[in-house]
This record gives C-alpha cells, sequence and structure tokens, in this order.
C-alpha cells in the first residue's frame, strides 16, 4: 500500500475538525441576534441585468444567476427567508430545485441563516471563501465579534474551500472570487458578466467592509491581521472595474431608489459609478478614523 500524501492528511485532519465543531454547535440551541424587520420584509423579484435576478428580502440582498445546467443562489438572508427565497425564484419562472452552487459574501446570521437548510433542500454544493470554514462549522460562534451571541445559524459544512481570484463555473457563468477580508476573516466579493440583448454587463458584488467592533483592532485577538485586512479590501475594491455594483444589503447600494417594485427591466439603473466611488470613501473615512483613535489610546 502506498504512503498517503502529506497534503491529504492535513485535508483530512482539517476535516476532522470542522467535523467536531459543527457536530458541538448543532448540539446547541440556534439563536439569531436582534435583527431589523427590513431584513424579513418581503420584496417583489426581479431581474437585474441578463441572466441575473434579485431574490432577496427588501434589505438582505439574495441574487440568483441562472444557466443552463442550473442555477447559483448567492446569501440566503435569516433562517426563516428559505420560503421567502423559494417563492421568489419560482415567481421568476425557475425552478428551486435547479439551484447547483450556494455562495455568501460573509459568514454572519444575516447573510447564512438559511444556507444549511436551502443545502439540505436543494443538495447544491456549498463554496466558500477557505478562511470562513471555521465559523460556517461552529454556526457563527468562533466568529470574532459575533461570536458573543453564541450559534447564531446552524452548522453548515462547505463542499469546496474558494482561495482570492478562484473561478466559480457553471453552464457558461465564471464567477471569479475576490477574498476581501474585514468584516469577516473570510469576507467575499464577486466579479462576473452577463449578457444582455444589447450589450455585456461586468457586475461586482461588493462585500463592503464596515466595522463592527468597537475594541481598538489591537484589541481583537481571536483575529491580529485585521487592521491590516481591512487596508487591504479598501485598496482592493478602488481597483476594481465593472459596470454595475451590487453589495449584501440592499440599503448600501440604495436598491430602492434605482428601482422600484414593478418597474420595468432596466440594467443601466445599476450603473453607478459614483455611488460605489462614495461608498468606498466614506468606508475609508470610517476606517482611518478609527486606526486614528486606536492609536490615542
Amino acid at each position: 500500500m502506498l504512503p498517503m500524501p502529506i497534503h491529504s492528511f492535513k485535508t483530512i485532519a482539517v476535516a476532522a475538525i470542522l467535523s467536531i465543531a459543527s457536530i458541538h454547535a448543532t448540539a446547541q440551541e440556534v439563536k439569531e441576534p436582534k435583527t431589523d424587520s427590513n431584513w424579513v420584509k418581503p420584496y417583489p423579484p426581479f431581474r437585474i441585468a441578463g441572466n441575473l435576478y434579485y431574490v432577496g428580502t427588501y434589505d438582505l440582498a439574495c441574487y440568483l444567476i441562472t444557466t443552463p445546467k442550473g442555477n447559483i443562489l448567492i446569501n440566503t438572508g435569516l433562517a426563516s427567508s428559505v420560503q421567502q427565497i423559494k417563492k421568489s425564484i419560482e415567481a421568476l419562472g425557475f425552478k428551486f430545485a435547479d439551484t447547483k452552487i450556494l455562495l455568501t459574501t460573509q459568514a454572519h446570521f444575516d447573510h447564512m441563516g438559511a444556507m444549511a437548510s436551502i443545502k439540505e433542500t436543494t443538495h447544491a454544493k456549498l463554496m466558500v471563501d477557505e478562511k470562513e470554514a471555521d465559523v460556517l462549522a461552529s454556526g457563527g460562534q468562533s466568529d470574532y465579534e459575533l461570536g458573543k451571541y453564541g450559534v447564531s445559524f446552524k452548522p453548515v459544512q462547505p463542499d469546496r474551500l474558494l482561495k482570492d481570484g478562484d473561478t466559480i463555473t457553471l453552464g457558461g457563468m465564471n464567477i471569479v472570487m475576490l477574498h476581501h477580508p474585514g468584516h469577516t476573516k473570510g469576507s467575499c466579493s464577486f466579479l462576473f458578466t452577463v449578457n444582455d440583448k444589447d450589450k455585456p454587463y461586468r457586475v461586482l458584488i461588493a462585500n463592503l467592509p464596515s466595522i463592527i467592533t468597537d475594541k481598538p483592532f489591537t484589541a481583537v485577538t481571536a483575529y491580529p491581521t485585521i487592521a491590516s485586512d481591512y487596508a487591504y479590501t479598501l485598496q482592493s475594491l478602488k481597483k476594481i472595474r465593472f459596470n454595475i455594483w451590487l453589495a449584501s444589503h440592499a440599503g448600501q447600494f440604495d436598491l430602492h431608489e434605482k428601482h422600484q417594485p414593478g418597474s420595468a427591466y432596466n440594467p443601466a439603473a445599476f450603473v453607478d459609478q459614483q455611488g460605489f466611488d462614495d461608498a468606498i470613501s466614506s468606508l475609508q473615512k470610517q476606517y482611518d478614523e478609527k486606526m486614528k483613535k486606536d492609536a490615542e489610546q
């Protein structure tokens, strides 16, 4: 019998650790922290551009990308959002069971709440930034900030761990994952192209690096690279070129100013470089002010 490669031992060891963490977390009650009413408020699904659709709630953005080989769902909202997402997908004329790949912009309960349930129901493959694996296994309990709330979403095992620049491929779609840490250790954005009848659109689903901890960065011992990660993500986002940009929350990219329920299909409404630049500028200011405040303490 040939000896097992070293990397295989590492893979098995990591899988075993995550499995143990998942079992431990599953045994505990899942309890979502206090939430915003707009996170559960229904919102009519609509076509953004080409084969890209919005299927989220009023504020928790969830996206469906359709292909001839099945569909890709990005983010799942709270645990109670399963039926809303299913209803939205079916209202657009697609089958919930055709969901083949699940992605998330960040491992927080407001985007991961329904992930385990949807994965179990559709048998879709879950692919996440590799830095989120432990948080998924613990149901959010190992998160450097929100872990204080305990298990906030049902633990779930990813089928593929992604590194910065990796491509997710299905039915002719190629989605590049961009590692944008800070908000969580494995926060990420997605970059891809959709084809409208008139023109192609380069789409960025940006995971905006808002700061959620009140502690000085140097005091966040569970995440020693948090300050440099935020700095990296801000600089990375500034360099991306796109036509349309979206985000993890509807309010972050002014969805309700750009689209009203029942509005006609209009991809151009989401072409908003100035809005993106303003959002990044505001986050850069927030980061700079926190760094200054931390240095003074």
